[in-house]
């Protein structure tokens, strides 16, 4: 009885402490929010004067983040809908709604009077309900400088066979947030976590709403036992028996002033519904200990739900953190999780037929010259791990992961590796880039069994590139990856924060420091072309291991200038030969 005691006071304590902190969030809060609700109102009045239906064709989307990307439940298209831009210095938010025709290879954008508001970081439902529904809840919309956020409680729906939006004000529902979770399940959508944040203040959720989808209502449920720790961007998925299972996800805390820590979260819950499901006492949370292989701690990941009962995850980034820098190490990798056997087992692509026929050939020959003998495989082993470092312009290096995680039998595993081989002879496995580029926060949807990759987000330094590529793959024949849509990211724009850190002293001083800077940068850009032509010239005919080895302590030089003298000497030859490489491969012309 103690003991029960005990924890029945330590989880009201609990509660009690999270009421507060969400007091405190929002209060201050609450001022940050009237000054955004201006300009979303604003914003607003445009969307009014939108007074007809508008589908037209159009070019894919611009790139973009956070945005939700669902599969029609009738036609062949993919729905995308909101999402936020951000270029070094100004964030963007978005409403738009895109419709892709899987079988035209064609984007359509559809202007629908009344849309949400724009947002990113909201969640979106798929039902088939009278020609198909797109049911919208939550997300955030922030101020162009990125400090202030506005998050959304509202609850919205996409008539698709109608191409209209219905706003549902329904009392009773979740708080604002954004980075939630929501899937529907037996006529209902149940939204899981999230988190939301101030300028100097945020808190993390784990609560659980219900919305019945056909009286219109909300429910708060109140499962038994102990359930997931507060968190966002975790795996939510529905069972066919009702149930719903969360994985992973991310959350921080504050452990002094100004300075957070964050967790990745690599645990796993299974919210039952006993009974119909459909009153509060009938929920349970437990804990599940899944088998196989696990996807390594990460955060930003992708989920969808998969054939054969499975779910799969793609890509996110794990973070290292060191004091005054943050590393990330970007995946690209799918596992796969057995929802019936609770097994993980990370997803082997097998290969054009051509090229299996080509390995099995192979190993015969191999097993006809041993005398008929068998081959003595070597024992099973983990992850390959490759990994690929990008050199921004100013020498900043950033490493790349690609996780190639381990086979699962011999016959794989020697396939596999013959694959490999087959990549260093041509060139190494960065000289075929099929597969999607190591990536976190992509957009995910599953069709007729096929899984679509659009866009994510990588960085190299400082730099955030968001990517509006997509790729595609068969996930019964897991072959290949198709790339649908291609994007260079070196194309772009990345403005500095620094410039608009200078200006943020004054608009007068900006006004009047403005010419002035403007004529410093020029003559800085000159200066850089100067230095750029000075790099040592490609001779006709010259292989590029020639170019290396005749300009090589030139580029180590300009190598350490960039990264320091404490930087290691093994990678700074690294940055110069990369440096030598893209130079040689695209050398400057001078004028």
């Amino acid at each position: 009885m103690g003991k029960k005691g005990k924890r029945d006071k330590k989880g009201k304590g609990a509660e009690k402490t999270l009421a507060k902190m969400e007091k405190k969030v929002s209060r201050r809060a609450k001022k940050e929010e009237e000054d955004l609700e201006a300009l979303i109102a604003e914003f607003q009045s445009l969307d009014a004067k939108k007074t007809q239906v508008i589908e037209s064709s159009c070019p894919p989307p611009s790139p973009r983040l956070n945005c939700s990307f669902c599969a029609h439940p009738e036609r062949d298209e993919l729905i995308l809908f909101g999402g936020e831009y951000f270029n070094g210095q100004k964030t963007y938010l978005y409403n738009e709604l895109y419709i892709y025709n899987i079988r035209k290879n064609s984007w359509a954008k559809l202007d629908i009077p009344n849309p949400p508001p724009r947002r990113c970081a909201h969640q979106a439902a798929v039902v088939p309900t009278a020609g198909g529904q797109l049911w919208i809840f939550g997300g955030e919309f922030a101020s162009p400088n990125g400090e202030q956020f506005y998050h959304y409680k509202d609850l919205w729906v996409l008539h698709l066979a109608t191409k209209t939006w219905e706003q549902i004000k329904a009392p009773g529902g979740p708080s604002g947030r954004s980075g939630h979770r929501m899937v529907a399940c037996k006529r209902q959508l149940i939204i899981f976590g999230g988190f939301h944040e101030s300028a100097r203040d945020f808190i993390y959720y784990n609560d659980v709403y219900t919305f019945n989808l056909d009286s219109f209502t909300w429910s708060k449920l109140a499962p038994a036992g102990m359930g997931p720790a507060p968190r966002s961007g975790c795996q939510m998925i529905p069972t066919p028996e009702g149930n719903i299972i969360i994985y992973g996800g991310y959350s921080k805390q504050r452990i002094k002033k100004d300075v957070d820590k964050g967790t990745l979260h690599t645990d796993m819950f299974l919210l039952k519904a006993e009974g119909t499901g459909k009153e509060e006492d009938r929920w349970s949370w437990s804990r599940l200990s899944p088998s196989g292989v696990k996807p390594s701690p990460r955060s930003g990941f992708a989920v969808a739900a998969a054939p054969n009962n499975r779910c799969l995850l793609f890509g996110g980034v794990q973070d290292e953190e060191e004091e005054e820098s943050i590393e990330g190490d970007f995946f690209n990798d799918i596992y796969f999780y057995d929802i019936g056997k609770n097994r993980w087992f990370p997803a082997q692509l097998k290969g054009p037929k051509s090229e299996r026929r080509k390995r099995r050939r192979g190993r015969q020959a191999e097993a006809e010259a041993a005398g008929g003998e068998e081959l003595q495989l070597p024992p099973p082993q983990g992850p390959l791990e490759i990994v690929k470092e990008v050199v921004a312009e100013d020498g900043t290096v950033m490493t790349i992961k690609q996780v190639i995680p381990g086979a699962a039998e011999d016959k794989d595993r020697s396939g596999s590796e013959e694959e490999e081989e087959e990549e260093e002879e041509e060139g190494g496995a960065l000289g075929q880039p099929v597969e999607p580029c190591p990536r976190s926060s992509a957009m995910v949807a599953v069709k007729h069994g096929v899984l679509y990759v659009y866009g994510g987000m990588f960085e190299v330094g400082d730099r955030q590139v968001t990517l509006s590529d997509l790729h595609s793959i068969d996930l019964h024949r897991m072959d290949q990856w198709k790339v649908l849509l291609e994007m260079d990211p070196k194309t772009q724009e990345w403005l500095e924060e620094s410039e608009s850190d200078e200006e943020e002293d004054g608009d007068v001083e900006g006004a009047e420091g403005g010419e002035e800077e403007e004529e410093e940068s020029s003559e800085e850009e000159s200066e850089d072309e100067e230095g750029e032509q000075q790099h040592p010239a490609v001779q006709p005919g010259e292989a590029q291991a020639q170019y290396l080895a005749r300009t090589e302590q030139y580029w180590l030089g300009l190598a350490r200038s960039h990264m320091g003298p404490e930087a290691k000497d093994k990678k700074v030859l690294k940055v110069a030969h990369a440096m030598a490489k893209t130079f040689y491969e695209d050398p400057i012309q001078t004028s």
